[in-house]
């Protein structure tokens, strides 16, 4: 039996050696103002911090960097969002790079132009949808006025809104993407298989500001079903990654300063899975997708 043992354990060495991919997680850290980091991990349970800037923020009228969001293009482009202000832009930052060490010159996108009254842009979302061929982005802004109150200010009452592209050149017309009637921030695009996509958001109401999530028959909506909370309160930011058959729901949980999980395969029914998951203090949440050894190991390889 020992022997069977030992040889299961090298049998895994090996299989986890093979892997050609590895994870990696976009992050900052307050106050924002010094730009991209990242995360990096074999499994997406443990994180190590590459313990480097790798972008920048050059524009916006605040010049942050927060919630940075990629996808990968079929040409193995990568495209990063991110929001460059906490008030006052009606758009968000956009680079690409072939490795994530080299990038592009910075963007604004101006999303919001035709809503001139838009108290902010957060959070953009990126996700390269294999059905469509299109870039999706999604972004919380709040409007005030244009929906029922409930017990949120009116510059607190957020919405999520949705663009798409192909090229980064030509995007489709800004428009309502979410309304759950109650503030909405912090929503992301989840795929499982064809006409079938899920949506995690934070409910952002004062009594409330936890997550849950809705569903749907494609990446550009319509999403509905909301469930309950799955989190506790003050929970926000969730990141999602598949992991064999699972799912892996990572967020901030900012009143207790404590980065969480909870593990789903369905998600009806969620597992915490916070004591077994390590994420180096200080890091800030973004987007989570899988690169080849290769990138991850010039990434290591840079100042």
């Amino acid at each position: 039996m020992k022997r069977i043992g030992i040889f299961l354990i090298l049998i895994a060495l090996l299989s986890s050696s093979c892997k050609k991919e590895v994870y990696i997680f976009t992050s900052f850290h307050e106050p924002a103002n010094e730009g991209l980091r990242m995360l990096y991990s074999e499994d997406a349970y443990h994180w190590k911090d590459l313990n480097k800037v790798l972008l920048a923020p050059t524009i916006g009228k605040q010049k942050v960097m927060r919630d940075p969001s990629i996808a990968q293009g079929p040409d193995g482009t990568f495209h990063l969002v991110w929001t460059s202000s906490w008030k006052g832009d009606l758009g968000f930052g956009y680079a690409s790079s072939k490795d994530l060490i080299h990038w592009s010159e910075q963007q604004f996108i101006p999303v919001m132009v035709n809503e001139p009254s838009t108290v902010n842009v957060w959070a953009p979302e990126i996700l390269y949808d294999k059905v469509t061929k299109q870039f999706v982005i999604i972004w919380a802004s709040c409007i005030p006025k244009r929906f029922e109150k409930g017990i949120e200010d009116e510059e607190n009452n957020h919405r999520m809104y949705v663009t798409t592209t192909k090229d980064f050149k030509t995007f489709s017309p800004s428009r309502l993407f979410l309304d759950p009637k109650f503030s909405v921030i912090d929503a992301v695009i989840v795929p499982r298989k064809k006409d079938d996509y899920v949506l995690v958001l934070k409910d952002n109401t004062r009594p409330n500001r936890n997550i849950k999530v809705a569903f749907g028959k494609s990446a550009t909506g319509e999403f509905s079903n909301v469930s309950e909370p799955f989190t506790k309160k003050f929970t926000e930011g969730p990141s999602v990654v598949r992991v064999g058959e699972e799912y892996l729901i990572y967020f901030d949980s900012y009143q207790s300063k404590t980065y969480e999980a909870m593990r789903t395969k369905d998600f009806k029914t969620f597992e915490d899975v916070s004591e077994i998951v390590s994420v180096p203090q200080g890091h800030k949440h973004g987007t989570i997708l899988k690169v080849s050894k290769k990138i991850l190991k010039n990434l290591l390889s840079q100042p």
